[in-house]
């Protein structure tokens, strides 16, 4: 392609709104910048600059043209990072918050020394943007639209229930009307919605306390603060050491975690992280003896008014 440096010039000018702050990002002088410009709107025949005063300001045709020059290096850039992967031994992968704290951290060494490859953290919930960002794959909570453009790997059915400390339910269990339900700012109709799982009455709750983050209600639950409405993955190695206990059960809440790739992003290290993760999370469902259990009724007895 003729004049490609004059093409990048005007668009790191245009997208600046200032031939010197262009000149300083791409460290050539003023003058050079105004010189690529120049080239460029000769090559098109056109002018794509008009000044006033000591500004510049895109003309009709200019605003057309960076439309076109974003559009193109951004391009350029996501197929530069989709080649840069195929070669790297390590992935890029973000991970709700909670369930990178709580389930996948505390496993994670293991598959570094099974597989040896490095995985790279990050975290992050809801609709994500593979390519331009470098991420190998995104693991979320299904409950937002996902592009149809992207790969989505089931890993695990969610199921939720109410969990607190055992000292906690040891004083609550003759006298649920004391009950605080303990709520996450990041998703606010959790026990809403499991009540409706559970129940068909209308609802209205005596006690509760809001916190900013999921993790934060399961450390309050551990605490004794009251009782957090519980993700499978997210409570079972605290109801394994007996830190949390789930005394009504879990049931079905009709999402699933799953793993997000963009289709040229396979490599062997991906497709053995994608396999650790289906065989981990396919052993972390509720037992039979933890399913949804009949004294719920009893509890939802106590936070209807």
């Amino acid at each position: 392609m003729r004049h490609l440096k004059a093409f990048y010039t005007f668009h790191v000018a245009a997208s600046s709104s200032s031939y010197s702050d262009a000149a300083k990002k791409l460290h050539i002088t003023h003058g050079a910048v105004s010189k690529q410009i120049k080239v460029l709107e000769t090559h098109l025949a056109m002018p794509l600059f008009y000044k006033q005063g000591r500004n510049v300001y895109l003309t009709k045709e200019g605003q057309q043209l960076l439309q076109v020059t974003q559009q193109t290096f951004d391009t350029l850039s996501s197929g530069v990072k989709r080649v840069q992967q195929l070669n790297q031994h390590y992935l890029e992968v973000s991970c709700e918050p909670t369930l990178t704290m709580r389930w996948l951290m505390p496993r994670l060494s293991a598959f570094n020394e099974q597989s040896g490859v490095d995985v790279r953290l990050s975290t992050a919930g809801g609709p994500v943007t593979l390519g331009t960002s470098g991420l190998s794959m995104a693991i979320r909570r299904d409950d937002f639209i996902i592009p149809e453009d992207y790969l989505k790997l089931p890993l695990v059915e969610e199921w939720v229930g109410p969990v607190m400390s055992p000292e906690y339910w040891l004083a609550l269990e003759k006298d649920l009307s004391k009950l605080k339900l303990l709520h996450s700012q990041t998703r606010p109709k959790a026990w809403q919605n499991w009540l409706k799982t559970v129940t068909e009455q209308s609802v209205e709750i005596n006690d509760e306390q809001t916190f900013a983050h999921f993790y934060f209600c399961f450390q309050a639950a551990v605490d004794g603060l009251g009782a957090a409405l519980g993700s499978y993955p997210l409570v079972v190695d605290d109801l394994k050491r007996g830190n949390l206990v789930a005394p009504f059960g879990f049931v079905p809440s009709e999402h699933q975690y799953v793993a997000i790739t963009a289709p040229y992003s396979t490599n062997a290290e991906l497709a053995a992280f994608s396999l650790w993760l289906t065989e981990q999370l396919a052993i972390c469902i509720p037992s039979k003896v933890e399913l949804g259990k009949a004294t719920v009724p009893k509890l939802t007895d106590a936070i209807i008014t």
